[in-house]
C-alpha cells in the first residue's frame, strides 16, 4: 500500500485505422479517438478525467495510428491541462498487456507506484480518484471498473463475479456463450507496477512452451517466423481470468452511465451523455437561449464559440454544434452532431443524425432517424462534403464523402 502522495501515470489505448472499421464513413477522414463527442475529442473525456488523479506525473497514448495523426492535439491538450500527454506508436501488435510492457521502461520513469489502464471507446463518469483510494485499501496488483448490466447484453462484454464482502475477483470470462453474471469489465484499470513482472511471466511461460514443441516435434523444422508472437499478451484471457480468485484483482462498480462506443449510433448517444454530464461538470461549455437575442435552446446543447446560430433556430436536446457551422433561421435540431464547416440552412430539421464536415443541409431539408443506437442504419449520417439539396428528405441513411442527394431516400448506404 502506498502513500498517497507516490506519483501515478496513466495509459490510455487508443487502437489504430484497422481497429474502428464500424466507425466509418466518420472514420475515413480523422482518427476514431479524435472524433468529437459533445464538443471535445473522443480520448479528451478520459484524458481529462485523469487530471483530476491526485500526483498524476504523465499521461501516455498507444496505438497504432501515425504520430502525426495525434501530434497536434497532444500538444494542445497538454498545454490545456498542463499535464504531459505523450503519443507512443506500436510497431506491431502486442495485445492490451503486451502493448502495456513494450512501453514499461517509458512508464516507469517516474516511478510511479499505480499505473492507470484505460480503454479509449469508453463512455462513463470516469471515477478514477475514487478507483484509486479503493484499489489501495484493497492492497492488491489491480482493481477494474465493473458496472451492472441486462442480463441480455452482458455476453457482449467480459463477465466477472466478484465476492459480495471483499469485492475481491473470483472468476473473470470474456463473452461468454452461456451467462456467467450481469457485472461487467468496463475498460478502465489500476494497477501497481508489479503488473509487468506478471506480464513478463506469462511471456516467458508461452516461449517455454513453444521452444519445449519446436524440440519434441516436427516444428523443429518449421521456420521461427511461423510460431506465434510469445510478446502478444492479452489483459483480459492472459491476465485477468488466471488471476481471478487468486487474491490480486479487485472491482470497484461503478452506479454512473458506462457505454462501450464502436458505433456511430453510440457516439451520438455518448455525446448526449457526456452532455449531461457538462451539467454538473463544467455548466459553462452548455449554450442558453430563449430565442429573442439567441436560438432557443431546448436541453443539453453545445455550441463552438465560432459557430453562428440565428436567432429564430430551435436547437436541442442533446445537440453538439462544432467550429464555424452556420444554422439558418427557423432551422430545428435534435439529438444531432454538427461538424466543423457544415450549414443547416432556413427551415431545415435534423433529427437522430451526424452530419459530417463541410457538408450542407438545404431549405426545407431534413435529415432524420428513428434513433436506434445499435441499429446499422439508426442513424442518419452525412460523410464529409455531402450536400442535401433543397427539400430533399434523407432518412435512416448512410452517405459516403463527396456526394449530392437532390432526391429523397429512405433506409439506404449511398456509396
Amino acid at each position: 500500500m502506498g502513500s498517497s502522495d507516490e506519483s501515478v501515470v496513466a495509459v490510455i489505448m487508443v487502437g489504430g485505422p484497422t481497429k474502428g472499421t464500424r466507425f466509418r464513413p466518420l472514420s475515413i477522414n480523422v482518427a476514431k479517438p479524435l472524433f468529437p463527442l459533445a464538443g471535445q475529442p473522443m480520448v479528451y473525456h478520459p484524458i481529462s478525467s485523469c487530471k483530476r488523479i491526485p500526483n498524476l506525473a504523465q499521461i501516455f497514448l498507444i496505438g497504432f495510428y501515425e504520430e502525426r495523426e495525434f501530434a497536434l492535439f497532444v500538444s494542445s491538450v497538454s498545454n490545456e491541462l498542463k499535464v504531459p500527454v505523450r503519443y507512443l506508436k506500436e510497431d506491431k501488435p502486442h495485445g492490451s498487456a503486451g502493448g502495456l510492457y513494450n512501453f514499461r521502461d517509458l512508464i516507469l520513469e517516474d516511478n510511479p507506484s499505480q499505473i492507470f489502464l484505460l480503454n479509449c471507446d469508453v463512455c462513463c463518469s470516469f471515477p478514477l480518484p475514487e478507483m484509486l483510494g479503493a484499489h489501495r485499501r484493497y492492497g492488491g496488483l489491480g482493481t477494474i471498473l465493473v458496472s451492472k448490466v441486462s442480463a441480455e447484453s452482458a455476453n457482449q462484454f467480459g463477465e466477472l463475479v466478484a465476492d459480495p464482502e471483499t469485492n475481491e475477483l473470483l472468476h473473470y470470462t470474456e463473452k461468454p456463450e452461456t451467462f456467467v453474471s450481469d457485472r461487467i469489465n468496463c475498460g478502465v484499470y489500476v494497477f501497481t507496477p508489479d503488473i509487468f513482472t506478471v506480464i513478463q511471466g506469462v511471456s516467458t511461460q508461452r516461449k517455454d512452451r513453444a521452444n519445449l514443441r519446436r524440440i519434441s516435434s516436427f516444428e523443429a523444422l518449421q521456420p521461427a517466423s511461423r510460431s506465434i508472437s510469445t510478446e502478444f499478451v492479452r489483459l483480459d484471457q492472459d491476465i485477468l481470468s488466471p488471476l481471478a480468485g487468486k487474491k490480486q484483482l479487485y472491482t470497484y462498480e461503478t452506479m454512473d452511465f458506462w457505454e462501450q462506443i464502436k458505433t456511430p449510433g453510440m457516439s451520438l448517444k455518448c455525446s448526449g451523455l457526456y452532455l449531461a454530464q457538462y451539467r454538473v461538470t463544467f455548466p459553462r461549455l452548455l449554450a442558453n437561449g430563449d430565442g429573442t437575442k439567441s436560438a432557443t435552446i431546448v436541453g443539453d446543447v453545445y455550441v463552438h464559440p465560432s459557430a453562428k446560430v440565428h436567432p429564430a433556430a430551435k436547437i436541442g436536446p442533446n445537440v453538439s454544434i462544432s467550429a464555424n457551422a452556420r444554422i439558418g433561421a427557423g432551422a430545428r435540431l435534435i439529438s444531432c452532431i454538427i461538424l466543423d464547416d457544415v450549414e443547416i440552412k432556413e427551415n431545415a430539421v435534423v433529427i437522430h443524425s451526424i452530419v459530417g464536415w463541410k457538408s450542407s443541409i438545404g431549405k426545407w431539408s431534413r435529415a432524420q432517424a428513428g434513433g436506434d443506437y445499435n441499429a446499422k442504419l439508426g442513424i442518419t449520417i452525412l460523410g464529409e462534403a455531402v450536400t442535401v439539396e433543397d427539400e430533399v428528405v434523407v432518412i435512416n441513411s448512410i452517405v459516403l464523402p463527396n456526394k449530392t442527394l437532390n432526391v429523397s431516400v429512405q433506409e439506404e448506404i449511398i456509396l
